[in-house]
């Protein structure tokens, strides 16, 4: 006797793997938050690759998480950081450095940055912080596929094969600069 199909809940998915902070997130925030990394308060930052980072934040159901905060840090084209444990002053002034942006309520973000670089020790990568009011769900790196320094990085190495699929995505080519999509997931 034939029952009829029911219908499987979707999988659940996995979270974007924890990370480490660094030592690089902001002491203070810049007076500059917003999500145009390439522009500091009246200062153009003009001598890196320009990119558009986007993607959803959901929980591990799939659902958006409207409401929730994403922040990116990054180092500037010569790999310093606005951070005084890295000189303070020897990054450069027109480069924000830290962005964030309230996610809309299709769980959406995007923010305007350089394609990051490498510096020693380090692949080139993204931090990434995720907040909801005022609990951090989430800090991780974001990585980019292919890159040579990959396989030599300690932070990236110490994870697994399925975590570094999770944090490493292609940045691609586009009309103006690159492109690279990040989707996050958090047990919320």
């Amino acid at each position: 006797m034939w029952l009829g199909a029911r219908a499987q809940p979707p999988a659940a998915r996995r979270a974007t793997p924890a990370q480490t902070e660094g030592p690089f997130y902001p002491v203070a925030l810049p007076a500059d938050t917003d999500s145009d990394l390439l522009h500091n308060g009246s200062l153009t930052y003009g001598a890196a690759e320009p990119t558009w980072v986007d993607g959803t934040v959901a929980d591990l159901d799939g659902r958006p998480l409207a409401g929730a905060q994403v922040e990116i840090w990054q180092c500037d084209e010569a790999g310093h950081y606005h951070h005084p444990a890295d000189g303070g002053d020897r990054a450069a002034r027109a480069f924000q450095g830290f962005g964030k942006v309230a996610v809309d309520a299709q769980g959406r973000y995007r923010f305007r940055t350089i394609r990051p670089v490498a510096y020693s020790g380090r692949t080139p990568h993204i931090h990434v912080k995720v907040k909801l009011g005022q609990r951090e769900l989430l800090t991780t790196q974001l990585y980019m596929a292919g890159a040579p320094g990959n396989a030599r990085d300690f932070v990236w190495r110490n994870l697994s094969e399925s975590e570094r699929a999770a944090v490493t995505v292609p940045f691609e080519r586009a009309a103006d600069g690159w492109k690279a999509s990040f989707p996050i997931y958090v047990a919320a």
